[in-house]
């Protein structure tokens, strides 16, 4: 009965392997067919590479579209920013915290903003694809890409989340030694640290770890406790960390034998990454960073520095910590036994224990933000789907007049997220020797996002970065998907947006759809071209 037991189940992973790469199939070729149907790139005909000379189109694109973002979240009642006096250098209303929204100045901040992230995708997506079919792209001409693409975002106000201001009021706790694991930002009392603090965190602990709020006091104090210098200086660590990023990246696409560039290029100048961790100086950079770096460390068999490092990253965030295991599990090699795994597993906790005690020591907080990790299960939101189908079996039960806690089904519904998340991992984790490690670990962490509470953007880039280094076969391709989609994830401004447009003038509505219908079908020049194989598939076009 056992054996019937394991062979029915194993039917059945067949049978949902098979339908998900039919649907997969089916979903990637109809997007090729689109693309050389319905935008300009169907215009060429892909002929012999020239060489690298053409990076400064799209660095100048590039350029052009983060451009446009810093513009569209420069306006006094941008939706894609806090409009809050005395909160940025720029943009901010000079009297009223929430002056009444202008049509076309709402309008053009739609334009501006989504047009420059669509154009930014359309950059990326096609620069991927050469650097994917023409390896050994210039390192130099990359790491300056990155420094005209990057420089908008640090110039512009924090974009789409106000986290950055949740950080601030934290960093003001820390160094007046106010416990952020026993008290929200409100704790501090009204002022400038408390005003630009989201009212759904004001009475929330920090579910942040103890390395991040030591490094958060520390800016708070080096900015001597001016609210906005504060700001400033975690936009400028979150960058520092993504710079240490790119940098980490190389050193572990070189590890696993894949092209550095590349892996630059889908991780280090992913728009995920510049706009999101950069524009909205999230902590998520951070975390990022030292996971890759640690990982780096341990293909290049340096396992007590990888675990501390990986220890560290997760006394930012506590989901590094799964790095811990994948790097311990692997460590002695493929077709070990489980005892042989048992020394470096307990060598690599150890190390990574020591770590997490040694950065909680040094803060001076304890441990009290393990309890806080569910804080962010507060925010109801449809883009995560354990939260979005306990939301809608509560829609439904309550249109058939049967009354329900949208509570208790949201605890039933996530805790199943959760435990189909573990049972992936799990499974990623056993399976990791013959599919490869890194690149399970990617895909457990993007499992654990998707299957998570929330889903924000800035947490794709956890798994994102790691894929980069390590993708196979159709995983390129849900990358990019994953990187297209991740920025509108939640559809930063909504209520703005949807009130701004509904009392909006006609004529300006159907021009700002015909803008960026613009932005989508612009041609971006020849250099498109070598993102195309030279050989069609003839196969694929006609789908």
């Amino acid at each position: 009965m056992k054996g019937d037991g394991v062979l029915i189940l194993r039917s059945m992973f067949r049978g949902l392997r098979n339908a998900y790469e039919h649907v997969a199939t089916f979903f990637e070729s109809t997007v090729v067919f689109l693309q050389r149907r319905y935008t300009p790139l169907g215009r060429f005909t892909p002929g012999p590479f020239e060489g690298w000379e053409f990076l400064r189109v799209p660095a100048l694109l590039g350029f052009l579209a983060t451009v446009m973002v810093l513009v569209g979240g420069s306006f006094s009642d941008s939706p894609y920013k806090l409009n809050l006096t005395g909160t940025w250098f720029f943009g901010e209303p000079t009297s009223s915290p929430n002056p009444p929204a202008s049509q076309s100045t709402l309008l053009l901040a739609i334009v501006f903003t989504y047009g420059g992230i669509v154009l930014f995708t359309r950059v990326w997506l096609r620069l991927a694809e050469i650097v994917k079919l023409h390896p050994g792209a210039p390192h130099g001409a990359l790491w300056r890409i990155f420094a005209l693409w990057v420089l908008p975002m640090v110039v512009a106000p924090p974009l789409l989340s106000r986290d950055v201001f949740s950080y601030a009021a934290q960093g003001e706790m820390v160094a007046h030694h106010l416990s952020p694991y026993l008290y929200g930002p409100f704790t501090l009392g009204s002022g400038p640290f408390v005003s630009p603090v989201d009212p759904r965190w004001g009475n929330v602990p920090a579910p942040y770890g103890p390395f991040f709020l030591w490094v958060d006091g520390a800016v708070n104090r080096l900015a001597h406790h001016n609210q906005l210098a504060t700001v400033v200086g975690l936009r400028l660590l979150e960058l520092a960390a993504v710079v240490l990023l790119g940098f980490a990246i190389r050193l572990l696409a070189m590890a696993l034998r894949r092209d550095p560039s590349e892996a630059f290029v889908l991780g280090a100048l992913n728009p995920l990454t510049i706009v999101t961790l950069v524009g909205g100086a999230h902590n998520d950079a951070l975390m990022a960073a030292l996971l890759t770096l640690g990982v780096a460390l341990a293909l290049r068999r340096r396992l007590w520095w990888a675990s501390a490092i990986i220890g560290t990253a997760a006394a930012v965030k506590a989901p590094a910590a799964l790095g811990l295991l994948f790097v311990a599990w692997n460590w002695r090699g493929a077709d070990v036994t489980f005892r042989e795994r048992l020394r470096p597993l307990a060598t690599a906790g150890a190390v990574g224990a020591a770590a997490l005690g040694l950065w909680t020591w040094v803060a001076g907080f304890g441990f009290g933000w393990i309890n806080n990790l569910t804080s962010n299960g507060s925010v109801r939101s449809w883009a995560a789907p354990a939260t979005g189908v306990g939301m809608l079996i509560h829609y439904w039960l309550k249109s058939s007049g049967v009354t329900t806690s949208l509570s208790h089904l949201l605890l039933v519904t996530r805790l199943l997220g959760f435990l189909t998340a573990l049972s992936f991992a799990g499974y990623l984790l056993w399976r990791s020797e013959r599919r490869g490690w890194v690149r399970s670990l990617a895909v457990a962490l993007l499992v654990v996002v998707l299957l998570g509470p929330v889903v924000q953007p800035w947490y794709l880039a956890w798994g994102i970065v790691l894929l980069a280094t390590s993708y196979h076969g159709r995983e390129h391709f849900w990358l990019m998907v994953l990187t297209a989609v991740g920025p509108f994830i939640g559809l930063p401004g909504g209520h703005m947006l949807f009130v701004g447009l509904a009392n909006a003038n006609l004529f300006l509505v159907a021009a700002t759809v015909a803008l960026l219908g613009a932005v989508v079908a612009v041609p971006m020049g020849r250099w498109t071209q070598w993102s195309w194989p030279e050989q069609r598939d003839d196969a694929v076009v006609a789908v």
